[in-house]
């Protein structure tokens, strides 16, 4: 897996070391830079997703200096780190682009959730970015990827809602595309313009959620220097993701409910009432309805978030969307390295015939995985089995494959119509029968057949 990189600026040697030695332990690849010019020419060579900088840098000294040279990150989440805790500064810091704005010393916990949390919003942004570019004219649900007949349902419901203000739980397997699809619903949305604030419920720590949710003032605890803004006043105006809800505290559930219900919430510490208007999109792995049965999860809280269920299918159901999901990664992945990228009728096969339990996500890390190795550009079945070892090699039969000159496209249709026409011989047939032995469902073989004229 790919470390996210993360520029820390800072004059203090004695911090540089010790911060980057946690970072490092954080499983993030860390480069280091003692003024603005030395970051300046670390960012020529070292593409981070994140820039941490103090306030503090010589030559000058000055806190607005530094201000200013954030343009010179390019759209980079800056999160400011200064022993000045001050409040003018941090509002400055924040209206000039800043993502965060944390006084020393620096508590660990928190440093770990605002990097982790502004890594990940940048790695979706990067993520969607990617896949319009790879879609070319495809737009809007478009970006939720997939010819089979759940696909289709998902996107027409994306765009029949995503206008709305409806509130919507995403559900499904983990690395189905919940976060694509609550993106997708904001970008078609009337608040696009306006934030699209991610909360993973389960990553934070229960002690954490409720300040980073409401934000606190300051005095509200120790270690409180400053007020803090929340993430539900970040995302006033636009979109609240919060992602696995199902690992929500239920005290934590109880506080929810109340913004839900009435639009207003307390900073922790704080009695001045706020007012917020956002939409909530929810999105969870796990099973609500038996969550509220077995008392772990609040049945007038599931019933808040529920509005329109989005139900994502395990990839596993829907098998004919691997062809299409390979041939937008290998796209991606072909403008990323600025090479020719293809896969052999075998190896498309060979990934058509597994169960991926990891669902979208899985497929993605294990293509790049194989494409990693591939020397010629020409993925076969030899470098699959080098990652693979245990993986069944299909075998070869009288039919002609398709030439390696042909498109994707067209050798997935080629290869498609000859295994299909196969199990049908073989099965006398017998629909159910063969689609079974495809690992594809009845009706997804029927259209299959329709699609190309096969009957």
């Amino acid at each position: 897996m790919t470390q996210n990189k993360i520029l820390l600026v800072d004059d203090e040697p004695a911090f540089r070391e010790l911060a980057s030695r946690w970072l490092a332990n954080q499983d993030y690849h860390v480069k280091t830079a003692a003024s603005l010019a030395e970051a300046k020419l670390a960012l020529a060579e070292f593409d981070a997703d994140l820039v941490l900088l103090d306030l503090s840098m010589p030559p000058h000294f000055d806190p607005q200096v530094t201000l200013e040279a954030m343009d010179e990150f390019a759209g980079r989440p800056v999160i400011i780190i200064t022993g000045h805790a001050d409040r003018d500064l941090a509002l400055k810091a924040i209206e000039l682009g800043a993502w965060d704005f944390i006084a020393k010393p620096i508590d660990p916990d928190m440093l770990a959730v605002v990097v982790r949390r502004a890594i990940t919003k940048t790695t979706l942004e990067r993520e969607l970015t990617q896949l319009k570019q790879v879609s070319g004219s495809a737009h809007g649900a478009s970006a939720y990827i997939g010819h089979s007949v759940s696909s289709q349902k998902v996107r027409a419901l994306v765009e029949r809602i995503a206008p709305t203000d409806v509130r919507v739980l995403v559900t499904g397997p983990s690395g189905t595309g919940k976060e694509v699809i609550s993106r997708t619903l904001h970008d078609l949305s009337h608040r696009a313009a306006k934030p699209f604030v991610s909360v993973h419920c389960g990553a934070i720590p229960a002690e954490l959620l409720e300040s980073e949710l409401f934000g606190y003032v300051k005095g509200a605890f120790t270690g409180a220097e400053k007020d803090k803004v929340g993430l539900l006043s970040l995302a006033d105006g636009g979109t609240l993701f919060l992602d696995e809800i199902g690992e929500m505290p239920l005290a934590m559930q109880v506080k929810l409910l109340r913004v839900l219900q009435e639009g207003t919430f307390f900073p922790v510490g704080g009695r001045e009432q706020k007012h917020i208007d956002i939409r909530v999109i929810s999105a969870t792995n796990a099973d609500l309805v038996e969550k509220v049965r077995e008392g772990s999860f609040r049945e007038d809280l599931y019933y808040r978030i529920k509005g329109v269920n989005i139900e994502n299918q395990a990839l596993s159901e829907r098998l004919e969307d691997v062809p299409v999901l390979l041939q937008s990664f290998l796209q991606r992945l072909q403008n990323q390295q600025a090479m020719p990228l293809q896969l052999s009728p075998e190896a498309v096969q060979w990934f058509r015939d597994q169960a991926w339990p990891g669902n979208v996500r899985e497929l993605k890390n294990a293509l790049e995985s194989v494409a990693s190795i591939c020397p010629q550009g020409q993925i076969t079945m030899d470098d699959i089995q080098l990652l693979y070892p245990n993986g069944e090699k299909i075998r070869p039969t009288s039919v002609n494959l398709p030439t390696s000159d042909a498109s994707l496209d067209e050798q997935v249709r080629d290869l498609e119509i000859r295994l299909i026409t196969q199990a049908l011989e073989k099965n006398q047939g017998n629909r159910t029968q063969a689609a079974k032995q495809l690992g594809i469902s009845r009706q997804g073989l029927i259209k299959k057949i329709e699609r190309y004229g096969l009957s």
